[in-house]
């Protein structure tokens, strides 16, 4: 049963009007009110409601104004034992119980979608891991270097800029790919030089066998297949917080690792390697935030037309 707990710093003269429109809701529970709560005026208004109905109900909360006069909080509730939930969840089709609430799904991108220096320190740390699974072929390296690399979050931010035709976010996103990159590629490009003139490449990559590099550097259409099989996994996980597909979604798209395989190959001079690995990061990127558009916006029409139609049976 998927719950959603509001918490309402509400204006006494809004007050009454929440109340009217939260007791008489069928899927709002637990709902109690404490009078005189803040100082110097407010009253805190505290239910639970089913997911499915969250999205309407904040949308008439922001429209009396109290996110404007005072605040809503919105928290999940991981676990509740409740008969009447319970009864009130099982008589509901599926699509007024489970909709994901889309402020939170947006807040929870809009939240990852910061770069502060930790975001660019995280990135050139992948690339240097990146660099040493390319070098002694292993393939572990390159999966642990899509791990710790927080690339995705700027990409589903810039999808969601596209989306919601926010000019910023975009624009911030872009910036920190189109930094972070480069970044990574020149600290992991002097690694590689260091490496090679020491000789303490693996005896296999100096002769030439690289299969953990071909893998990378060579775009084709089941790079482009991943890419956008991927960024579906990685929306829906992210609109139904699912943190395990998530992390799917990071060790199956090749960003980070073109990007080590950019450095490394121009350290070797191998610019074939180096060009095709380029292409392969510029492919997955775009392929990763077109497809992040369509599904955000596919998942929220389908969602919406399964609630009306969910709405309409109900009242028959």
């Amino acid at each position: 049963m998927d719950l959603i707990h509001f918490r309402l710093l509400v204006p006494p003269d809004l007050t009454r009007p929440v109340l009217d429109l939260l007791t008489p809701h069928d899927r709002v529970l637990n709902l109690t009110v404490v009078r005189g709560a803040h100082v110097p005026d407010g009253d805190w208004v505290e239910c639970d409601v089913l997911t499915g109905a969250a999205n309407g109900l904040l949308a008439d909360l922001r429209e009396l104004g109290v996110d404007r006069t005072g605040s809503i909080a919105v928290d999940d509730v991981d676990t509740m034992f409740s008969d009447r939930a319970e009864r009130i969840a099982t008589r509901l089709p599926s699509a007024l119980v489970h909709a994901p609430l889309w402020a939170a799904v947006e807040a929870r991108i809009r939240k990852a979608g910061t770069y502060p220096p930790s975001f660019y320190l995280f990135l050139v740390i992948a690339g240097l891991i990146g660099s040493v699974g390319i070098m002694t072929n292993s393939q572990i390296l390159i999966v642990a270097a899509m791990v710790v690399g927080p690339e995705y979050n700027a990409i589903t931010s810039v999808a969601l800029g596209l989306d919601r035709r926010s000019r910023p976010r975009v624009r911030e996103g872009m910036r920190a790919l189109a930094a972070g990159f480069p970044l990574a590629i020149v600290v992991t490009l002097g690694f590689a030089a260091l490496v090679r003139a020491f000789g303490l490449q693996s005896p296999a990559f100096e002769r030439g066998v690289r299969p953990v590099s071909h893998l990378i550097d060579t775009p084709d259409f089941f790079s482009v297949a991943v890419a956008a099989l991927a960024g579906v996994v990685g929306i829906v996980s992210l609109t139904e917080a699912r943190g395990s597909a998530l992390l799917g979604v990071f060790i199956s798209v090749t960003t980070i690792p073109a990007a080590s395989d950019v450095a490394v190959s121009i350290a070797f001079a191998d610019w074939h390697q180096a060009w095709g690995s380029l292409v392969q990061l510029l492919l997955n990127v775009i392929v990763l935030v077109a497809v992040g558009v369509a599904t955000l916006r596919l998942q929220r029409r389908l969602w919406r037309r399964a609630a009306r139609r969910a709405a309409a049976q109900t009242q028959r």
